[in-house]
């Protein structure tokens, strides 16, 4: 009873934080003119594309065009293995990381917060990553480890050098710089990567011909991804609870509640494709938050973009009022398909102002404890 429960309670709290108002789908998902990353075409797309010095591949992880590379050759080292899921590789669910980092450059939240420097400014080096950002120092755990982890499953073949990336100059310790190094600091983040590049690897050598892959199951390789995120971020994000002080505090409490948002979203298994993605970050904030804005009344923001900072807020107080216990029971009810379904419609809805038909929806989570879900009702007036 308790997992539909949770996904009644999390209905009724979002809808009701939520305007029925609906959102057209971006006009360039439409035509299906896909949005890259800011300079994508740019970026190095194979690793030997990088300086190689002293028999080592080095990367600079904190210069965006060539952190941008090591989500480019991931994408197409494993583009063999989503050809059923879209041309020019847009099934591929790796999409979701590059996106977001060009979502972080193109906002400036890869820039330093705290101007000490002209780091990632356009008076400066518009392309450099600022260490002091919280956004790419838990973006360093999402790009950094699943290349470094993809090299020891073997998914770029035997390479005839090791790989080395650049250290900041400030919190050097708080990083790892290769293969070795982070399989020493941080083994569960790598296994955890690791797994998830074995397991496209492994449908290969099953099939027959490499352009079927019959063995090869979006939802098992949705879930070993998103399993990489969360423990990425469950990693990173307490990590740097230091840089979060260079931040307004809208934007603060924006980066913390967009962080507990991912964890519902990751029990979904919700598709991270090109065109998904295209769509779905639309809504998201165009700017760093500053003092004074308060979702839903941001003048410059969209009505959609308002809705999901209110709604982010929303879910991540809620968690946190019951200690977690939304989470848990949340990812509890999104340990079946029909589950996960379910919770990427409300997730979707969420984003887009689709109302929902609660009628059927009740219907579906027959046996819930409605008194409970009527509580939830009540109460979650307070939780803003």
């Amino acid at each position: 009873m308790l997992p539909y429960l949770s996904i009644c309670a999390l209905l009724i709290v979002t809808i009701t934080l939520s305007p029925a108002t609906a959102a057209p789908w971006s006009e360039k998902y439409a035509t299906r003119e896909y949005v890259y990353p800011p300079l994508w075409e740019l970026a190095p797309e194979n690793l030997l594309d990088f300086p190689v010095k002293g028999n080592k591949i080095v990367i600079n992880a904190w210069n965006y065009q060539e952190r941008l590379g090591m989500y480019k050759n991931l994408l197409k080292s494993s583009a063999k293995y989503f050809t059923a899921f879209g041309s020019q590789n847009i099934g591929n669910i790796l999409w979701g990381l590059p996106s977001q980092h060009g979502w972080q450059f193109r906002t400036g939240r890869l820039a330093d917060p705290s101007r000490a420097t002209s780091c990632g400014y356009e008076d400066g080096d518009l392309l450099c990553i600022s260490v002091r950002s919280w956004w790419s120092n838990v973006n360093y755990y999402l790009s950094v480890i699943p290349l470094l982890a993809a090299v020891e499953a073997g998914l770029f073949g035997q390479l005839p050098y090791e790989i080395e990336i650049l250290p900041p100059e400030e919190q050097r310790a708080d990083f790892c710089y290769s293969v070795a190094d982070c399989r020493s600091q941080v083994p569960n983040l790598m296994d955890e990567w690791k797994a998830y590049f074995e397991y496209l690897l492994s449908t290969e050598h099953k099939a027959m011909r490499p352009a079927t892959f019959s063995s090869f199951q979006l939802d098992d390789a949705l879930g070993l991804m998103w399993k990489a995120h969360v423990t990425s971020n469950a990693y990173a994000v307490p990590k740097f609870q230091d840089n979060l002080k260079y931040l307004s505090v809208p934007e603060e409490n924006f980066g913390v509640d967009w962080a507990t948002g991912v964890d519902f979203i990751a029990a979904t298994y919700f598709s991270t494709d090109l065109p998904t993605m295209n769509s779905f970050q639309a809504f998201l904030p165009q700017r760093m938050l500053v003092e004074g804005d308060v979702s839903p009344f941001i003048s410059d923001f969209t009505p959609q973009q308002n809705r999901v900072l209110l709604s982010l807020k929303a879910l991540s107080k809620a968690n946190e009022l019951t200690g977690g216990l939304l989470l848990k029971l949340w990812e509890k009810s999104m340990s079946t398909e029909a589950g996960r379904e379910m919770g990427r419609k409300l997730i979707e809805g969420l984003v887009s102002g689709q109302k929902f038909d609660l009628v059927g929806i009740y219907n579906y989570l027959k046996g819930a404890d409605l008194k409970a879900s009527s509580f939830l009702r009540k109460s979650s007036s307070g939780i803003l």
